[in-house]
């Protein structure tokens, strides 16, 4: 075996291995189910909406509203290069070329934490750290005479310059429409989650484009990586077949389009082996999360009952207080205190009991919300897990490893005892 040989399966090994990293991420895309806002727990999750900010960042070219921008400043150049050559019998002779480019001057960037917004409510995006797919917003090319080229450019020239300059600037703006998949984790300040760099995380992608565009970019770079690595692996065969005395035999590259495909059999096997096996995983993380949500149900639900029993029967008292004093202000025994008495009739507590209803009602909407997410997410999710046990290729893996059916979440089968709220009258 020749180093050509070698050199070409090397090559053609390192375009397995990558596409089989688009190839996990393009099933990643595909088995995570959309995730509402109001329902994001603990996790990998996938969100769709618009960003939002209640003090968005100014865009230095553009000057946008936005969540995040990046800009940068090229400038033109151009010269002529004398050079000399020598031919065979000695002689000499000048030639001159010339070449230009751009050159970036100045450049920068700023981000924000941001929520992303859908119909369900809000989350909060921390951009720091995340592959980010943002849409280009400025594009201008200016010469010298332009007041932007000195404007929000530098105040020095580069070597033969040309004296043009290119601004471009990328950014998200407010109110754009974002697929966003990272981890969620717990905020420090709130109760509440946040979507935020994760080093074990998977993938952290905030993107303009939309799912399936996303899906396709992951697949076309699949594509593109495995047909790179058959045309290296059969390259490096062919250099050492043309340099041989006598040429390789025809078999070769049937042998080395043999190899290829056995490598990329197994690099498929242990790529949906590990797929399943996570899809599987994030179906009981989805299950205990139901649980932790009916938790949280019947210990929050009651004592907030209690608190507004107790305020109400304690605001009924005072309510029945103060009617008995404006009834003492009729009494003729009492007709020289009765301008105190008014006065401090008029100047007693107010009375919250409604708002701790209101608040209440609130509670037990929101907590039934969050419930019924978790339910749908864990439908969706179980979905998507029992399809990839029917669907032919996976199918044969599933039947290997013994996966069971994991059996969805109807409305009989998901009341688990209820909290039951009987306030007082």
């Amino acid at each position: 075996m020749s180093i050509a040989t070698i050199i070409g399966a090397a090559l053609g090994l390192g375009c397995l291995i990558g596409a089989f990293w688009f190839f996990r991420r393009k099933r990643l895309v595909d088995d995570t189910p959309t995730s509402k806002t109001l329902g994001v727990f603990i996790g990998l999750v996938e969100l769709k909406g618009t960003a939002e900010s209640d003090a968005p960042l100014t865009s230095r070219l553009a000057e946008i509203a936005c969540v995040l921008y990046s800009w940068r400043v090229d400038e033109h150049w151009s010269r002529t290069v004398t050079y000399t050559t020598r031919d065979a019998k000695g002689h000499t002779s000048t030639h001159t070329r010339r070449e230009s480019g751009w050159k970036t001057v100045a450049s920068g960037k700023d981000a924000i934490p941001f929520y992303l917004k859908d119909d369900a409510g809000i989350i909060r995006i921390n951009p720091e750290g995340a592959k980010i797919e943002d849409k280009e917003v400025y594009d201008k090319t200016v010469g010298r005479g332009d007041p932007l080229y000195y404007g929000k450019g530098p105040a020095g020239a580069i070597a033969n310059s040309d004296h043009r300059r290119r601004f471009v600037e990328e950014a998200l703006p407010l109110h754009t429409p974002l697929y966003v998949m990272g981890q969620a984790r717990e905020r420090t300040d709130v109760v509440a989650a946040e979507i935020a760099r994760d080093n074990q995380s998977p993938m952290f992608l905030i993107s303009t484009r939309t799912e399936k565009q996303v899906s396709r970019g992951f697949a076309a770079g699949l594509w593109v990586f495995l047909i790179l690595g058959l045309l290296f692996a059969l390259g490096g065969v062919f250099i050492d077949s043309t340099r041989q005395i006598i040429p390789l035999p025809a078999g070769a590259y049937v042998y080395c389009g043999l190899g290829y495909l056995l490598v990329l059999l197994l690099g498929w096997a242990w790529t949906v082996y590990n797929s399943l096996v996570h899809l599987r995983l994030r179906v009981r993380q989805a299950q205990g999360q139901i649980d932790i949500q009916l938790k949280r149900r019947a210990d929050l639900i009651p004592n907030l009952a209690a608190a507004v029993q107790g305020y109400a029967a304690h605001e009924k008292g005072l309510q029945e207080l103060v009617t008995q004093l404006r009834g003492q202000m009729d009494n003729a025994a009492a007709a020289g205190c009765a301008t105190t008495l008014k006065a401090a009739l008029e100047n007693y507590p107010d009375l919250k009991a409604s708002e701790l209803f209101l608040k209440l009602q609130k509670e037990l909407s929101e907590t039934e919300q969050r419930i019924a997410l978790a339910r749908d997410y864990f439908n969706n999710i179980a979905t998507f897990y029992n399809t990839r046990r029917e669907i032919v290729p996976d199918a044969f893996l599933a039947q290997l490893m013994k996966l069971q059916p994991v059996d969805l979440l109807t409305a009989a089968g998901f009341e688990r005892a209820p909290v039951a709220v009987k306030l007082a009258d």
